[in-house]
């Protein structure tokens, strides 16, 4: 596995508080590393009460060596007794992370599913963390 550098660091904490819409107002010292030119981004549910933003290229990569990662140790048979590990590994990443298109003035609506993890009631505030 090849560690590879953030494009940037995002560092920082800022309080903000999530509307009666479950909308969020990202600053754009975090929203601009984290999207692409079209505003979209992965929102990956990490502990709970946790979500986690990434640059969907970012993501895509963390994803994809940790599927090259259980498929290598099917390869060397590593995994035969844990057939239904791999199945709930499967299921587990189809269900903690989603494409999300930030709004204008960067403002992030989080989706169903992912507000009950949060499990923040709207008009709370939060604390966004920048982390590399």
């Amino acid at each position: 596995m090849t560690l590879v550098p953030p494009q940037s660091f995002i560092t920082g904490e800022f309080k903000r508080v999530i509307d009666e819409r479950f909308r969020i107002s990202l600053p754009p010292e975090l929203a601009e590393p984290i999207t692409d030119d079209a505003g979209d981004a992965i929102l990956v549910k990490e502990q709970a009460g946790c979500l986690s933003l990434w640059r969907a290229a970012d993501w895509q990569r963390r994803l994809d060596e940790g599927v090259l990662l259980i498929r290598q140790k099917i390869q060397l048979g590593r995994m035969e007794q844990r057939w239904s590990d791999v199945q709930r590994f499967g299921r587990l990443l189809s269900t903690r992370s989603r494409a999300v298109k930030l709004a204008q003035r960067s403002r992030l609506v989080i989706p169903e599913g992912f507000r009950e993890f949060l499990d923040v009631p709207p008009e709370s505030e939060v604390m966004l963390i920048g982390a590399v």
